[in-house]
């Protein structure tokens, strides 16, 4: 029986650490630090739930089920599974994540010295995408060009700034935003959403379990438990780049005063520290990790839709790599605004789905309690994305003004209620009965 060698183990939680570590995971903890002040690590509890937890959780779930999104999403049945692994792979892959990772890696690296330019950001992000493209054609090869090349050189450029936000602090802690004084936790919570790394987690189940196979593992125990171990070094890694981008931004009032983004914190921090030089490192740093990202994400969806179109992996692969290319070029601030609301609205029913997997157990039909539940976190997820993308004064007061939904989080009490709902009817019913051949 074919095993991997503890280095092949390394790689791969190397590669899976290195998949997730993309634009979100680097712009988006600075701004919290900087906002949150002196409840910075408050929020950052928070935004350690949803940013590290859940997707370690969500690679677990995968791997108990072979990797695939169709396998976890079963109970709910093929068509809505179909529907929801769709939005989740588009979503993190040419809608928003992928692009992003362009538009971030060229606001922090080149904008700088070529300022804001449409053409720049097209040329930079035509060649970015070329070598996207080169890189996803062979996805057997991950394991190699990623876990044992890619990943430990942005590891290395990842502990050389979070050795720096610790010995070298920009200056003290500043004063906490409103929202951060009143929710500093349900504030980190949200924020972790927009990282996308559980809805990352979900795509890269399969590009997981694909890189143990590719080394000839065909066991499915050994397999799961590969990747449990690979998700397990994936959140260790995580946390530990959060935490030092929290205190990078917490101490970094005095030399971003006003950002209003985590790359102008990070860019300012490191043009402090380090200087000219350091800039060119922040940009060699942040190239490295959202490419690896984006590759990881046009290899997960072209293996997906090739699965569910009549086209080829190459032929998705070039359209994936091109329409990229083409939203990219809008701007790393619309990019943002477009997503916010519709990861409000997914992120309740994946969650849902995720956490419910490793309950399967507790009741006699899966499909009773799963079903249900996911359908009124989207429902409530829905409310609080139209809130948040200007449509409040549409929702009626009753549901605009739901427990916890000033935290985003209106769909939390409405799902419990379902949920105790569905295992008493659960129960009442019993066993389904099976269909005589």
């Amino acid at each position: 029986m074919k095993v991997l060698k503890g280095q092949d183990i390394l790689a791969l939680g190397f590669m899976t650490f290195a998949l997730f570590v993309g634009a979100g995971n680097i712009i988006f903890p600075p701004i919290v630090g900087l906002q949150a002040g002196p409840h910075v690590w408050i929020a950052a509890l928070g935004f350690l739930v949803t940013a590290v937890g859940l997707p370690v959780i969500t690679v677990v779930a995968l791997a108990k089920v072979g990797g695939g999104m169709d396998a976890l999403s079963s109970p709910i049945g093929k068509i809505a599974g179909g529907l929801l692994a769709a939005v989740a792979y588009l979503a993190v892959g040419p809608l928003f994540a992928t692009p992003r990772t362009a538009t971030v890696s060229f606001e922090v690296g080149l904008a700088p010295l070529t300022g804001e330019s449409p053409l720049a950001l097209f040329l930079y992000s035509s060649v970015y995408f070329l070598i996207v493209f080169f890189v996803s054609l062979y996805p057997g090869r991950l394991l190699d060009t990623v876990g044992r090349f890619l990943a430990p050189l942005k590891i290395i450029a990842l502990a050389i700034l979070g050795i720096a936000a610790f010995a070298l602090p920009a200056g003290d802690t500043g004063v906490a935003t409103a929202e951060y004084v009143s929710a500093p936790f349900s504030q980190g919570f949200i924020n972790g959403y927009l990282t996308m790394d559980t809805l990352g987690a979900l795509v890269f189940g399969i590009v997981i379990v694909n890189a143990i196979r590719s080394r000839g593992v065909e066991s499915p125990k050994l397999i799961t438990r590969y990747a449990i171990i690979a998700g397990l070094i994936a959140g260790v890694g995580l946390a530990l780049v959060y935490v030092s981008l929290f205190r990078l931004g917490a101490g970094s009032h005095e030399v971003a005063m006003g950002a209003t983004n985590g790359a102008a914190v990070l860019h300012a921090y490191v043009q402090h520290t380090f200087g000219s030089l350091g800039s060119g490192f922040l940009a060699v740093l942040i190239a490295l990790a959202c490419l690896v990202t984006a590759v990881g994400l046009t290899c997960a969806c072209a293996e997906y839709f090739s699965t569910v179109l009549p086209l080829s992996y190459k032929t998705l692969v070039i359209i994936l790599a091109v329409f990229s290319l083409g939203v990219s070029n809008l701007g790393l601030t619309q990019l943002i605004a477009f997503s916010i609301p519709l990861l409000t609205a997914i992120y309740p029913p994946c969650i849902v789905l995720v956490a419910l997997s490793f309950c399967k157990g507790f009741w006699h039909a899966q499909s009773r309690i799963v079903g249900p539940v996911m359908l009124v976190s989207f429902f409530f997820g829905t409310i609080d994305a139209l809130k948040g993308a200007g449509f409040g004064e549409w929702i009626p007061g009753t549901l605009a003004n739901m427990p916890f939904s000033e935290q985003g989080l209106a769909w939390l009490v409405p799902c419990v209620v379902t949920l105790i709902g569905a295992v008493i009817c659960d129960r009442l019913l019993g066993k389904p009965v099976q269909a005589l051949a």
